[in-house]
C-alpha cells in the first residue's frame, strides 16, 4: 500500500504528500487582484501537497466572471506574489491555473463591450457568465454571441498563455496548470460539434483538432519549462453546451500521448462521468472512469495523473494503489477544512461547508473555518 501522506516527486518538485487542492472559483477579488484575505485562505490550506489556484484569467478577453484575480497586469502579479510568498512560508507548493473562458463570457466584461472570442461564432446555449446586467449591477447574465478567432489571432492567444505563464513564475508560483476543461476555450477547439472552423485549427481532423492545445502547451513549456506545466481536462464533460461526440476517446488518448511526448509535469482529470452516464448506476460510472484512467495512464508514461471529483480518502488510496492515478485532488472538502490533510490522516471528522458562502462575500465561509481541535 502506497502511503499517501509521504512526499512525492513531481518532476523534480518535492510535494509534502500526494494530496492536491483542486482549483475553485470563490470570487473574492473585488478589483480582480488577489488580496491579503486570498493569501490567508490559501496559506491556511498550505499543508496539502499541491495547491492549484482558482482559475486566473490570462487576459481581459479571457475573463468570464467578475471578481476573479487575473494574471495579466503588474498589480495582479504583485497580488499573487503576496499569496505565493505566504503559502511558501508554511512549506506549501502552488501552481496557477491559467484560464481563458472563450465564448463563456459577456460583452459587459470585455474591453469596449466587444464580443467574446471562441473557436466558433455560435453561442453556448444555456450558459451563463458573471458580469453586469442591464442596470449595471453585477450578476449572472446569459453569455453573449461570440466572434470566431481568425487564424492569426489564435497565435496571439497562444502567446497570451505563454506570457501569463511567465507572469505566474514572476509571481512566485511553482508552475502553471493550463485550464483545458469544463467547456472553456481549449475545449471549444477540441470538440468537433462546437468547433466549425475550416482552417488549420479545424476539428474535422484529429491533428488539427489538437493543434491549439499542443501549441499552447509548447509555448508555455518553452517559456517556463515543461516540468512546471500541467493541464486540466474533462473528458465526457458537457458543461456550457459541450455535446458528446464519437471521437472523444481517440481525442483524449492522443492528447495524453502528446503530453507524455512533451514531458509535462501532470495531466489533471476532472471526473464528469456521472454526467455522461447519468442514467447508469454508480458501479457502471466507476467502471467507465477506471477505463478512462487506464487508457490515460498507458499514454502518459512519466507524466503524473491527478484525478478530481467526489474524492474520498478511501477512493484515493484504492486508485493510487491500483496504479490508475498518482495524486488525488479534493475540491469542496477544502472549503470548510483548511487542515484537510491532517483530518484525513488522523480520521478526524470533516466540517460541512456553507454553500451560501461559496461565491463572493467577505471572510465568512472563506477564512473563518477553524482547524480541528481534538478533545
Amino acid at each position: 500500500m502506497i502511503n499517501l501522506f509521504e512526499p512525492y516527486d513531481l518532476h523534480g518538485l518535492t510535494l509534502n504528500n500526494r494530496f492536491v487542492m483542486a482549483p475553485m472559483t470563490r470570487s473574492r477579488a473585488p478589483e480582480d487582484i488577489a488580496t491579503a484575505e486570498i493569501a490567508l485562505h490559501y496559506t491556511q490550506r498550505g499543508t496539502t501537497g499541491l495547491i492549484v489556484s482558482e482559475g486566473t484569467p490570462i487576459s481581459r478577453e479571457g475573463q468570464g466572471y467578475l471578481f476573479n484575480p487575473g494574471i495579466f497586469t503588474e498589480a495582479q502579479i504583485k497580488g499573487w506574489k503576496l499569496v505565493t510568498d505566504s503559502v511558501r512560508s508554511v512549506g506549501g507548493r502552488m501552481f496557477a491555473q491559467l484560464w481563458h473562458v472563450g465564448r463563456v463570457s459577456h460583452t459587459s466584461i470585455q474591453v469596449d463591450g466587444q464580443a467574446p472570442v471562441s473557436a466558433t461564432n455560435r453561442p453556448a446555449q444555456g450558459a451563463i457568465a458573471f458580469g453586469y446586467d442591464e442596470s449595471g449591477e453585477p450578476g449572472f447574465v446569459a453569455t453573449s454571441v461570440p466572434r470566431s478567432l481568425t487564424t492569426e489571432e489564435v497565435g496571439r492567444v497562444v502567446e497570451d498563455f505563454a506570457q501569463a505563464a511567465q507572469n505566474a513564475i514572476d509571481a512566485g508560483f511553482d508552475g502553471v496548470e493550463i485550464h483545458g476543461a469544463n467547456g472553456y476555450l481549449i475545449e471549444q477547439f477540441l470538440n468537433p460539434l462546437v468547433n466549425d472552423r475550416t482552417d488549420r485549427y479545424s476539428a474535422k481532423d484529429l491533428q488539427d483538432r489538437l493543434r491549439f492545445v499542443f501549441e499552447v502547451v509548447d509555448a508555455v513549456s518553452a517559456r517556463i519549462g515543461a516540468n512546471r506545466v500541467g493541464i486540466r481536462i474533462s473528458p465526457y464533460g458537457q458543461l456550457f453546451d459541450m455535446p458528446i461526440y464519437p471521437e472523444i476517446d481517440e481525442t483524449y488518448s492522443a492528447l495524453c500521448a502528446g503530453m507524455n511526448q512533451r514531458g509535462i509535469a501532470y495531466v489533471h482529470v476532472m471526473d464528469q462521468s456521472h454526467f455522461f452516464l447519468a442514467g447508469e448506476d454508480s458501479a457502471a460510472q466507476e467502471q467507465a472512469l477506471r477505463t478512462l484512467l487506464t487508457h490515460c495512464k498507458a499514454e502518459l508514461g512519466q507524466t503524473a495523473l491527478i484525478l478530481a471529483g467526489d474524492m474520498t480518502l478511501e477512493r484515493a488510496q484504492d486508485l493510487v494503489d491500483a496504479g490508475l492515478i498518482d495524486l488525488a485532488a479534493f475540491g469542496q472538502p477544502f472549503i470548510a477544512n483548511p487542515d484537510l490533510v491532517a483530518r484525513l490522516k488522523n480520521g478526524w471528522p470533516l466540517t460541512t461547508p456553507d454553500r451560501d458562502t461559496y461565491y463572493g462575500g467577505d471572510a465568512k465561509g472563506y477564512v473563518d473555518y477553524p482547524p480541528y481541535e481534538p478533545a
